[in-house]
C-alpha cells in the first residue's frame, strides 16, 4: 500500500519497455529517439568553470551568487530583449523540480485549478496532483475557470514544437491577471528555433512572456522558466532559473531557503560561464539543425507528415494512425519514439521523435526510414 498522500499516475515510459526490446533486437541495434537527453559534450569552457569552483567548502546562496544573478539578468537583456534586476531572478536545480514543486511553493491546494496546455509535458499535472489541485487542459484563455490559481504555458512546446506569438501571450497574461492567477511560460527551447520553408538562416529566439509587448509596464503575476540543459548540454548539471515578478520570486526564495533547494556552488559557476557566451549555443543549434533536416527528409519519404515542430528538439510526426501503431512500426525498424498519448493527445495520432541522438544514430535512422 502506498504511503503517499496523493495517487500519482503510472510512469508512462514504462509502457515503452516492450517496444524498446523489439527495437533493440534489430540487427543494426537500437536507435533511441524517444527521449530529449543531450548526447553531445558539455563545452570545455563550461566544464573548466565547474572544475575551478570545486573548492566549495561553504554553503552557497539559495538566491544564487551575485555573479550568477547578474549573468541571468544580462542574458535576458541580450537574448530575450527583457530588462530585469537581480530581484527578478532566481536559479533552480534544473527546471523540472520547479515545474513539479511550484504548486506546493505557491500554496495551491484542493479546490484550486492548474491550467496546462492541451498537449503537455506530464510534470505540470504531477505538480498539481502532489497538492490535490484539479488540472484543466486548455489553450483558450476564455475557458480558464474562476478558481484558476496557476497557468502553465509552454512555448516553444514539448512535444509539438509550437511557438506562441505575442498576441496569444498578451491575451493569456491579461486573463491570468483577471483571475488573480500566476502565469508561467516554460521557455527552455526558446533558442532552438528552426527556419521556415524557404529560409536559409536561423530565426530569432521565440518570444518570451516577459517581453514588454506582452506584459506592458508590469511583471505582476508573470514568470518565465528556463533551463540550460538543452542549449548548453548541461542536463547533468541541473542548471535552470526562474525570472519575472519580484514579489513572486521573493516568495519562492523564502520557501526555498527553508527547504534547502540550493544549486551547488560549482554549478552556479558553470552557469555564469554558459550564460556569458552565445557562440556555443549557435554551434549546438546548427548541429541539431543538420540532424533535423536529415530526419525530416527521411520521415517525409517514409510517408510521415510533420506538424508544427517550429522549435525545440522534437519532430511531431504522424502516419495518420494510432500513435502506438506508429511506435510499433518504427520499433520493428529498430527506432524507438514516444507516442502522442504520453502528452495528452486525444485521439493520439502523432509520435514525438527526438533530435537528441548522435550523428551516427541519426544516419542509421535515416537509412532505415529511407529503406522502409
Amino acid at each position: 500500500m502506498s504511503r503517499l498522500p496523493v495517487q500519482l499516475p503510472d510512469f508512462p515510459w514504462d509502457a515503452l519497455v516492450p517496444f524498446g526490446e523489439t527495437a533493440s533486437a534489430h540487427p543494426g541495434g537500437l536507435v533511441d529517439l524517444s527521449v530529449g537527453s543531450p548526447v553531445d559534450p558539455t563545452p570545455e569552457f563550461i566544464r573548466n568553470a565547474l572544475a575551478a569552483a570545486t573548492d566549495a567548502h561553504s554553503y552557497p546562496q539559495t538566491a544564487g551568487s551575485v555573479a550568477l544573478r547578474e549573468a541571468i539578468v544580462a542574458w535576458y537583456a541580450r537574448r530575450r530583449g527583457v530588462e530585469l534586476s537581480v530581484a527578478n531572478v532566481l536559479p533552480t536545480i534544473g527546471s523540472k523540480e520547479l515545474v513539479a514543486l511550484l504548486p506546493t511553493l505557491l500554496g495551491i491546494g484542493k479546490g484550486d485549478v492548474v491550467i496546462q496546455p492541451t498537449l503537455a509535458y506530464p510534470t505540470y499535472a504531477i505538480g498539481a496532483a502532489l497538492v490535490g489541485a484539479d488540472v484543466v487542459s486548455s489553450d483558450d484563455p476564455a475557458e480558464w475557470p474562476a478558481n484558476t490559481r496557476l497557468i502553465w504555458l509552454n512555448s516553444p512546446s514539448n512535444p509539438d514544437g509550437r511557438v506562441r506569438g505575442i498576441e496569444f501571450l498578451r491575451a493569456a497574461v491579461a486573463r491570468a491577471r483577471e483571475l488573480d492567477a500566476v502565469i508561467v511560460n516554460d521557455e527552455c527551447y526558446a533558442e532552438l528555433t528552426w527556419p521556415a520553408d524557404g529560409e536559409t538562416t536561423n530565426p530569432t529566439p521565440a518570444p518570451s512572456i516577459l517581453e514588454p509587448q506582452v506584459i506592458g509596464n508590469s511583471r505582476d503575476h508573470v514568470l518565465s522558466v528556463y533551463s540550460l540543459s538543452k542549449q548548453s548540454n548541461l542536463a547533468g548539471y541541473r542548471a535552470g532559473f526562474v525570472a519575472g515578478c519580484s514579489d513572486l520570486v521573493a516568495e519562492l526564495l523564502a520557501v526555498r531557503k527553508h527547504i534547502g533547494l540550493i544549486p551547488p556552488a560549482p554549478v552556479q559557476a558553470a552557469m555564469v560561464a554558459a550564460l556569458g557566451q552565445d557562440s556555443h549555443v549557435a554551434v549546438q543549434r546548427e548541429l541539431y539543425g543538420m540532424r533535423r533536416s536529415h530526419l525530416v527528409a527521411a520521415l517525409t519519404s517514409a510517408g510521415f507528415r510533420i506538424d508544427d515542430s517550429a522549435a525545440g528538439l522534437y519532430l511531431w510526426s504522424t502516419r495518420g494512425e494510432d500513435s502506438w501503431a506508429t511506435v510499433g512500426w518504427l520499433a520493428d525498424r529498430g527506432i524507438l519514439v514516444a507516442p502522442g498519448s504520453f502528452y495528452g493527445e486525444d485521439p493520439a495520432l502523432h509520435v514525438r521523435i527526438a533530435l537528441t541522438a548522435t550523428d551516427e544514430d541519426i544516419a542509421r535512422a535515416v537509412e532505415r526510414l529511407t529503406a522502409a
